[in-house]
């Protein structure tokens, strides 16, 4: 697109900083917070996470829309990001799976975009002060009213978004990675047992689900909010805690579900925000990031093994506050130390900070399906013997 038929756009942060440059998506405004994710492919499956609810995403990558969009790669059923930031947006995509530009898919969604401003200078910015507030506008042009809108809006710390994105009713999701995709027939062909899996549902992304259905689960996803009673009359085999977008110390239905689950004394397997959630069940603390892990490229580990992951959160567990002796951390951010995945050292239950669905290393960490399936078998195969 030339210059000269492009939308001017502004954009301001909650310090005060501004940025001018072009529209591409939807016109109007667009208040989240501001964040980067440092990721050179998958913008859609960014664009379309759950956990990127109530933020505005700053792409470090330069080149934004080169392969357009495609059903088969959204991670929920539209754009979850309150708007997007780019350096330089293609507005004529070449792939012979794209179906759509992604200029007229978030125009369709009524997601706002800026492009050309220096996004580096920016990220930089964000690294150096965290993250912070910030609005996209065409609309509202003027710095100062746009700048007052953006100290109106509240802080991540606190919120709960969960309620935003989670589904309203019961679902079964049956759909496994598909043959082209599939990496691990054998793993697969292993686990043709049918296991029920319930899925707590904060915000969960299709490839988990599809996971899931690959390794020979039927799973059946419910709403946030749905009591403990209510997930065991399904007679699970396993419980799965999704990722999700917000604060989880404000999840308090999820917690105090995840804290009856543990009583029950089923595989539990948490990803992210479950995996929080389910720090919280276990007595520990979380804390907001300065600015978060988002990206394709981070390392984690422990000992001998370190798998690079995907990761996508604003808040960790503080390791000081897990005083559970049965609990241990079994990875670690190698970045930074933060807590990166749990384990119950007496009951089946572990969790992950990180997304083995997302497949950045890039099946590092897809073993932790199948070790999740392993503790479902093994619990069905202990039940057994008792009856």
């Amino acid at each position: 697109m030339p210059l000269s038929d492009a939308i001017p756009a502004l954009l301001v942060l909650a310090d005060g900083t501004t940025y001018r440059g072009w529209s591409f998506g939807a016109t109007g405004t667009a208040i989240g917070e501001v964040v980067f994710n440092t990721g050179m492919t998958g913008y859609q499956e960014v664009l379309t996470d759950p956990s990127y609810c109530g933020q505005i995403v700053i792409f470090t990558y330069p080149e934004l829309g080169n392969t357009g969009v495609n059903p088969l790669d959204e991670e929920s059923k539209r754009p979850q990001v309150q708007g997007a930031i780019a350096r330089n947006i293609c507005h004529k995509p070449s792939n012979w799976r794209s179906t759509q530009s992604l200029p007229d898919y978030l125009k369709q969604h009524q997601v706002p975009g800026i492009y050309g401003i220096d996004t580096r200078a920016l990220t930089r910015k964000i690294r150096m002060f965290g993250a912070m507030n910030g609005g996209i506008s065409t609309t509202i042009l003027d710095e100062a009213e746009l700048l007052e809108k953006v100290q109106a809006a509240p802080s991540m710390k606190g919120l709960n978004l969960v309620r935003e994105v989670t589904t309203p009713t019961v679902y079964e999701w049956s759909d496994p990675t598909t043959a082209t995709w599939e990496f691990n027939p054998v793993g697969v062909a292993n686990s043709q047992e049918s296991l029920t899996v319930v899925a707590l549902d904060f915000g969960v992304k299709r490839n988990i689900l599809r996971r899931l259905a690959a390794y020979g689960c039927r799973v059946v996803v419910v709403p946030a909010d749905t009591p403990p009673e209510k997930i065991l009359k399904h007679n699970p085999d396993g419980i799965f805690l999704s990722n999700g977008p917000g604060d989880p110390s404000t999840v308090t239905e999820g917690i105090e579900t995840a804290k009856a689950l543990l009583s029950a004394e089923k595989p539990i397997f948490g990803i992210c925000m479950g995996h929080q959630i389910l720090g919280h069940a276990l007595g520990a603390e979380t804390f907001k990031l300065k600015f978060g892990h988002r990206g394709l490229n981070q390392p984690a580990g422990l000992q001998q093994r370190i798998e690079i992951t995907s990761q996508n959160h604003s808040f960790a567990i503080d390791p000081d506050s897990l005083t559970d002796t049965q609990v241990e951390i079994s990875h670690l951010n190698l970045n930074d130390r933060t807590v990166a995945g749990l384990r119950h050292k007496s009951l089946p239950v572990f969790s992950v900070q990180y997304h083995p669905e997302a497949s950045p290393g890039p099946h590092d960490a897809d073993y932790l399906f199948e070790q999740f399936v392993q503790s479902m078998q093994a619990a069905r195969r202990a039940a057994a013997e008792v009856s």
